[in-house]
């Protein structure tokens, strides 16, 4: 396929999407991983769409406000989300009662937990199975599924949430601003994670630096509600009226 060619899939891909990962481009495209980075390079460089980890947007667009399939998240990134992910589990203790909100985030928590004593509860569908598998008791909320992100949403999961009194909670995040607070694209899932924040004697949103200066559509938690799990922020031009943890960031 010859470069003009690769370019227009790649640019109707994303007038379509919003969003592409080099994963799938490689796909659709039969290249290999070093030739679709080499044309998003060269089509950010024209100005036609915006490089990120893992990927590309649409130029305008932000990855904090739309929700977008869970195989293009999981894509982008990666190394931030791990160091965030792995520091979170550390912080799960023996005999703590856990909620676990849905995401490509949390998710890789699940991994990285070394306390076998613990109860989890999630409105992830495939966090629910991983936190079986590892053996942990897990408790699924009932709700809606939304297909795209994978998560149990809902009026029904909003009130199943009450009877439950967490020790820790994780939550996933689309845009942090202290002006805004902690948002996200879908008023369900806010609902969802608004409630899930009142029933935890602690909470932390986990945040790559891609949500950072970032307002989605809802608001779910004001910046003081949790603690914010991110990596190395600059200080000279960030500033959170919150308790930041900075974990170290992969070069």
């Amino acid at each position: 396929m010859f470069t003009e060619e690769r370019f227009n899939i790649i640019l109707q891909e994303l007038k379509v999407k919003g969003i592409v990962s080099v994963t799938d481009l490689v796909k659709l495209l039969d290249a290999s991983e070093s030739t679709v980075r080499r044309d998003l390079n060269a089509l950010d460089n024209e100005g036609l769409l915006k490089k990120i980890h893992g990927g590309a947007i649409a130029i305008g667009e932000s990855t904090s406000k739309h929700d977008y399939k869970v195989n293009v998240r999981q894509s982008l990134n990666v190394d931030e989300k791990y160091e965030i992910a792995k520091y979170a589990a550390s912080l799960i203790e023996e005999g703590d009662v856990i909620y676990l909100d849905a995401g490509t985030t949390t998710e890789l928590i699940i991994e990285f937990i070394d306390a076998k004593n613990i109860t989890v509860v999630t409105n992830g569908i495939v966090h629910a199975k991983k936190l079986l598998e590892r053996g942990f008791k897990t408790f699924i909320l009932g709700g809606e599924v939304k297909a795209i992100t994978e998560a149990i949403i809902g009026n029904t999961t909003v009130e199943e949430l009450k009877k439950y009194n967490f020790s820790k909670g994780f939550f996933g995040v689309n845009g942090v601003s202290n002006q805004s607070g902690y948002t996200t694209p879908d008023v369900n899932e806010a609902m969802v994670k608004a409630q899930a924040i009142k029933m935890c004697r602690q909470s932390y949103v986990l945040a790559d630096q891609s949500k950072l200066e970032k307002v989605s559509f809802i608001t779910f938690g004001a910046i003081a509600d949790s603690i914010l799990i991110t990596t190395k922020i600059d200080r000279n031009n960030i500033s959170y009226d919150t308790n930041v943890i900075e974990v170290i960031k992969i070069d």
